[in-house]
């Protein structure tokens, strides 16, 4: 099948956030998610504007965003699905497509950001979206690990995940994507340890690129909780805790700076809270900081944020 079946995107997408909510509190064991469905149908912070007065990029459209905090291994972790669209590519996106430019377009996608609490237990990011402007289409997502510790078993078993979502032929073209876009120029290091990424892909038509968005979905929980299991009960003290907050510093750069999907969602008008949902919620910046030579913090850079064949 070839021609998109939106509906089956749709239901996939809400069934996805759903499942990983259950499988996130139930590990948490503590704080529940708490849902806040919205609606953008006529843009603009207050609600107000007719449809006729937004700009030709503006978004319209909904979502349901679930965020939970404060949470026994969570500091937040934000659970988003959304189903926005609009008259008009916005620049973000018309850079990349810009054939696509004055088309009007639909995207839909979930989203999943893990800050946990103890430092040990490493940051983790999903997202699956799908995208179509006319008879155009495309699958795109992945996920990928940041952590504040290093760990080969962590670091292996990630990895055997990710290509065990996406098959021994893909996985060494989607993990180069991966490590090549978490990556921050302007610090000359990558974001973390990687995963998969994919991004305007078709390939083999509709079916087989929607069962590929399905399989690195399904497989997000199967690569995180094994580890969160294992490193959540670490003791830490304020060094570790001081660690993580600076190096949360990194994540929010990126995700402000050069991540797609946030450039889209600002450039569109959607929603900034939900948007802004993958920020952490308590975060550092320290001047020219060095961690000490031979420690755990300085291994972390040393040997585990550098691109390599875990497997």
């Amino acid at each position: 099948m070839n021609t998109p079946d939106t509906a089956a995107v749709e239901t996939w997408l809400r069934d996805l956030q759903s499942r990983l909510c259950a499988a996130l509190e139930a590990e948490d064991g503590g704080a529940r998610f708490v849902s806040d469905v919205w609606q953008r149908e006529t843009g603009g912070g207050s609600g107000i504007l007719p449809l006729a007065a937004l700009p030709p990029s503006m978004a319209v459209g909904g979502g349901d965003t679930r965020i939970l905090c404060d949470g026994k291994l969570f500091e937040r972790a934000g659970v988003g699905f959304s189903l926005v669209h609009g008259g008009q590519l916005p620049p973000a996106a018309s850079k990349q497509k810009p054939e696509l430019a004055g088309r009007p377009w639909r995207a839909m996608g979930v989203s999943a950001v893990l800050h946990p609490l103890n430092p040990y237990v490493p940051a983790a990011h999903l997202n699956v979206r799908f995208f179509n402007a006319d008879s155009v289409w495309w699958f795109g997502g992945g996920f990928d690990l940041t952590p504040y510790y290093g760990f080969d078993d962590d670091a292996r078993h990630w990895h055997a995940t990710a290509r065990a979502a996406c098959g021994e032929k893909l996985y060494p073209r989607l993990k180069k994507h991966c490590d090549e876009y978490f990556y921050l120029p302007h610090r000359g290091e990558p974001r973390g340890i990687g995963g998969l990424f994919f991004d305007d892909w078709s390939e083999g038509g509709f079916d087989a690129s929607f069962a590929l968005m399905k399989n690195v979905g399904d497989h997000f929980i199967k690569a995180y909780r094994p580890i969160a299991q294992r490193r959540k009960d670490t003791k830490y003290g304020e060094r570790e805790r001081q660690w993580q907050l600076y190096r949360r510093g990194r994540y929010v750069e990126f995700n402000l700076v050069h991540d797609r999907g946030t450039l889209f969602g600002l450039q569109s008008g959607g929603r900034t809270e939900s948007i802004l949902m993958s920020l952490p919620p308590q975060v550092s910046w320290r001047y020219d900081y060095r961690p000490e030579p031979g420690s755990k913090e300085a291994e972390l850079l040393e040997k585990f944020l550098k691109p390599r064949d875990w497997l």
